[in-house]
């Protein structure tokens, strides 16, 4: 543990956002750390164990450089960039060129079709795009529709009708007079995935996520200059700019960058052993995969902190991992739409399962239908106080779509749109997202707790829990599970998984039906989809939720 925050109660009472009239990122995060030009930024190392080193100083000069060329070739305070490529460190150098021209940057994942990038470009009217060859030939399926695109800059291969990203900087000083941007200003534009429908567009300002994350960076991650610290996130999603960027750079903390085609639970593990890497961070799909693998034949000798995010970790996991490696993974809690706001942090006991305790500069409450704070062991939905002041850490809005924005606030406080249970002791325990809860016999039964059960049994790797339709009781809890190597589907597993659970959790929750899948579908940050498995078992059982 590091001294970011020793006192818990102490840090959330002395508090304040003191956020400035103007700020920038890269001039007043980024450039102050280049000020040591030894100051290392960021090891990154590919596939094949190719190593490149990069200072603060580094960063510095060539987003610099790609900023003249992005302000020569017309982009303007508040233009739209897309920036979508794999962790390639040409992605941060551009993501602080955006920020330097004042431009709004919108990240994506490579793994978009050319259908999903005309949908963006076209909701977003993106002046350019910055992507690495593979983006780019999907781009350019979809040219003739996308009007608004002034120019395009392709990472790798030069390409025909695209500015070649490494050649075309070259000729530009390492000096850039940046945009004096407000705190208030559009900064970045995320998509996020809505259950149904097209992805709403998340915008914050230079405050709200640049600003802000120094809170996710200190109390969260625990972050010192001296650490170097390595996240598993795919740049598409808002993970990265949590803590790929914004949390460990304010902290002056050194990235690790492992760019892979695709998570490899072994190769992982040799990379965490083999590098300095002092504190680690991923999603709980990653480590829910890691603690199949025989973890006693690893050793970790720098690494000093795991956290975890994007959606709750079983206490199953939490308790492998740390009996293997000493270390207790912290979950935390927050949305693309905020910074971090539930953690469980370095200074206080951690409850495996539990999401931790509101984050200085945040009150976060259980509320009910009415914006009432409801007593400990009540479920209800998780909201954030924003008046009489709103916190920093808070996206502006959902672009052009303020009758959607309007729909997340009752009266003082912002619905995240998930549902939790406070203890006696002030932690949050998480039920479900609001549309995820089971309704069965007049029963509330959250997945997250049926599904932490099923992991504790050996024959299940992962699971996801859902209702499904039934006419005697209207919903009922159903299961998908992927059996661990080594475990065959069979009727008498299924009573045995039926067992085990009603011996874990209360009797009512054990899953009626189970079926065995090779995979979950997940979102491209990990998450599982459950909307897809619920909305696919209704229309199997020609019914409506």
């Amino acid at each position: 543990m590091t001294n970011n925050m020793t006192d818990y109660e102490k840090e959330r009472q002395c508090f304040q956002w003191d956020v400035p009239e103007y700020f920038n990122f890269a001039t007043d995060v980024v450039d102050k750390w280049a000020g040591n030009p030894d100051k290392l930024a960021m090891l990154w190392v590919d596939e094949h164990d190719r190593e490149v080193k990069r200072t603060f100083k580094d960063f510095k000069d060539r987003s610099c450089q790609l900023a003249n060329l992005l302000s020569e070739k017309g982009v303007q305070p508040g233009d739209v960039v897309i920036l979508i490529m794999p962790r390639y460190i040409e992605w941060w150098e551009s993501f602080l060129a955006c920020l330097r021209v004042g431009a709004i940057v919108s990240p994506g994942t490579v793994q978009l079709t050319a259908k999903d990038l005309a949908y963006r470009i076209k909701t977003a009217r993106a002046v350019a795009l910055i992507t690495d060859e593979k983006t780019a030939a999907k781009v350019d399926e979809i040219k003739d529709i996308i009007p608004t695109v002034k120019f395009k800059v392709v990472v790798g291969e030069p390409r025909e009708g695209w500015l070649h990203y490494q050649s075309s900087i070259e000729k530009y000083p390492a000096q850039f007079s940046a945009v004096k941007t407000k705190s208030t200003d559009g900064a970045i534009l995320f998509f996020t995935s809505g259950t149904t429908g097209n992805p709403k567009m998340t915008l914050h300002t230079h405050a709200s996520y640049p600003y802000a994350h120094k809170v996710t960076g200190k109390y969260w991650l625990d972050l010192t200059p001296d650490d170097l610290h390595w996240n598993l996130s795919d740049t598409g999603w808002g993970k990265a700019a949590w803590s790929s960027l914004f949390g460990p750079w304010h902290q002056g903390a050194a990235l690790f960058v492992h760019h892979e085609k695709r998570f490899n639970t072994k190769r992982c593990l040799e990379v965490l052993q083999k590098y300095p890497i002092t504190t680690f961070c991923g999603a709980p799909t990653n480590y829910r995969m890691l603690v199949l693998e025989d973890l006693s034949q690893y050793k970790f000798p720098t690494l000093r902190s795991c956290t975890g995010a994007g959606e709750p970790l079983n206490p199953e996991v939490i308790e492998i991992w740390k009996n293997h490696t000493g270390l207790t993974i912290r979950d935390g809690y927050g949305q693309t739409e905020t910074v971090l706001v539930v953690g469980n942090f370095p200074c206080l006991p951690v409850k495996p399962g539990a999401m931790g305790k509101p984050a200085p500069g945040f009150e976060v409450e259980v509320i009910d239908d009415a914006g009432n704070v409801l007593p400990p062991g009540k479920e209800g939905d998780i909201a954030i106080r924003v008046t009489p002041a709103r916190p920093a850490g808070l996206f502006k809005e959902y672009w052009q779509e303020p009758e959607r924005t309007q729909r997340c606030f009752r009266g003082d406080w912002y619905i995240t749109g998930d549902r939790a249970v406070k203890d006696e002791d002030g932690y949050f325990w998480f039920v479900g997202r609001a549309d995820d809860v089971i309704l069965a016999s007049g029963y509330r039964i959250g997945p997250f707790e049926v599904e932490s059960a099923l992991i504790e049994h050996d024959a299940v790797a992962e699971s996801a829990v859902v209702a499904s339709p039934d006419d005697l009781r209207g919903e009922i809890v159903k299961a998908f599970v992927v059996l661990a190597e080594g475990y065959q589907p069979s009727p008498q597993l299924v009573k045995e998984l039926q067992d085990h659970v009603k011996k874990v959790t209360a009797p009512y929750k054990y899953p009626r039906e189970i079926e065995f899948v090779d995979a979950l579908p997940k979102t491209v940050s990990g998450k599982i989809r459950r909307v897809q498995l619920r909305e696919m078992e209704w229309a199997k059982k020609g019914k409506k939720r």
